[in-house]
């Protein structure tokens, strides 16, 4: 059994964000993980008040193809778990045959499925903002506690604000439209198994759209699952009771990975016990 775990972040936050999970990881005697997406490698202070000129030209497949590397370095194959976008790009590294189980938390919009409500909603400051598709955005406090973080209490709005948010290319929006970059076979029978984890008070990911990614990746042959935490918002990974959030998909992912027989680069893969 892999004994190694990669975080992958989503839009808006950086690996600063897994700070809580990767050290009940680690405590737990795994090797941890959480490489950043291209250019958000910095303090989110320092990435709001100065973010890498670079950023506003990342998208989908350069962020993918990133963590795709960073994986075959690794010594074994990882359990993958991702929040939000970072919940799109382990469906897609499962698809490519990588991991040796994965986890996608309140997935952002996926290729082939129709948009919730609240995710239309969410998404309009960005789609409406003229020439965003090749510009670094950023998010404002007042849709940070309203919608991203709509479960905190109003007096801790800012301090989470300042400690995680940072800024995110525009681009990744418009990939997530106009490409099929992000397309995914859902009954690949060489993906590993994947569970999926809603939040019933998200209004970015509704977990409307995770029950029916969900329906899309049980025709997979591998085990596929659902969990949907009614109470929880898109800061699900961080907001009070995360702890229970992280058990539940690491104890699942242990349970049910798949036993690899060779190393990441050969991705020679055995059949589960």
């Amino acid at each position: 059994m892999t004994k190694t775990i990669m975080l992958i972040h989503g839009a808006w936050l950086n690996a600063k964000s897994w700070e809580g999970f990767k050290a009940r990881y680690e405590a737990k005697g795994y090797t941890v993980v959480t490489p950043n997406w291209p250019y958000d490698d910095r303090d989110p202070a320092d990435l709001r008040a100065n973010p890498h000129p670079m950023l506003k030209t990342i998208g989908v497949k350069g962020i993918v193809e990133h963590f795709e590397a960073e994986i075959r370095k690794l010594p074994e194959q990882p359990i993958i778990i991702g929040h939000s976008a970072g919940g799109v790009w382990t469906q897609i590294l499962l698809d490519r045959g990588l991991g040796v189980a994965g986890v996608a938390i309140d997935p952002a919009p996926t290729t082939g499925i129709r948009l919730g409500i609240h995710s239309i909603v969410s998404a309009l400051p960005v789609l409406c903002s003229w020439g965003s598709w090749k510009r670094t955005m950023h998010m404002s406090r007042e849709f940070f506690g309203k919608r991203f973080a709509n479960t905190l209490p109003k007096d801790n709005v800012d301090y989470y604000y300042d400690r995680y948010i940072v800024p995110t290319a525009g681009k990744v929006y418009w990939d997530g439209i106009l490409t099929s970059v992000g397309k995914i076979r859902w009954d690949n029978p060489d993906r590993a198994p994947l569970l999926l984890i809603g939040g019933g008070f998200d209004l970015i990911a509704d977990a409307s759209m995770t029950k029916a990614i969900y329906e899309k990746q049980k025709r997979a042959a591998s085990h596929t699952a659902l969990k949907i935490f009614e109470d929880r918002s898109h800061f699900i990974c961080i907001d009070a009771g995360w702890e229970e959030v992280a058990d539940f998909a690491l104890d699942w992912a242990v349970r049910h990975a798949r036993l690899v027989t060779s190393n990441v680069a050969n991705l020679s893969i055995g059949n589960a016990a």
